[in-house]
């Protein structure tokens, strides 16, 4: 995998970030069938009394449980999201490694959801957290890995900005 970063291939770059997004539908798809298996729905485990649980949930919605039951919407918004998340990948082959760990996250998360709603309707959701007295939506590995690539995304396009500026005032002097 190391030799694939140094040689810069058109499928070492493909593998390298892919195989991401893979690894992170396998976690996600691990740990909700762990949790469908082992767990009732609603059933509450506790790690860390009063802050952290491991909560056997389900939603048919986005986050925070918005648009219900729109299945076709996030069909089709994910199909379209993961084509543009590959293309750009292929697109920025051999560009920021930034901006393409950031698409891998963003696309193994998308995935992972995916295939909760095509197989079960519905998304498994299980970290559940308790912040004194605010109870945080219970969400998942994918919902993790999306939440991580845009924080990804948002630093790379800072990095950018900040050494765009640099090269501006450099080349004023």
């Amino acid at each position: 995998m190391l030799k694939c970063l140094k040689t810069r291939t058109i499928w070492g770059y493909f593998f390298v970030y892919f195989f991401i997004a893979f690894l992170i539908v396998v976690i996600d798809q691990l740990t909700k069938w762990t949790i469908v298996d082992k767990m009732a729905v609603g059933e509450s485990i506790p790690v860390i009394e009063n802050f952290f649980y491991i909560t056997s949930h389900r939603n048919r919605g986005a986050a925070w449980g918005i648009l219900q039951n729109q299945m076709a919407l996030f069909y089709l918004i994910t199909i379209a999201a993961a084509a543009f998340m590959v293309y750009y990948l292929y697109k920025n082959r051999k560009g920021s490694r930034w901006l393409n760990l950031g698409l891998s996250f963003m696309l193994g998360g998308a995935l992972g959801n995916f295939i909760d709603r095509l197989f079960r309707k519905e998304v498994v959701d299980f970290f559940d957290f308790r912040i004194f007295s605010y109870h945080y939506p219970i969400f998942n590995v994918a919902d993790s890995a999306l939440v991580t690539g845009v924080f990804i995304l948002i630093f790379y396009m800072f990095a950018e900005e900040w050494k765009g500026k640099k090269e501006r005032q450099h080349g004023n002097l």
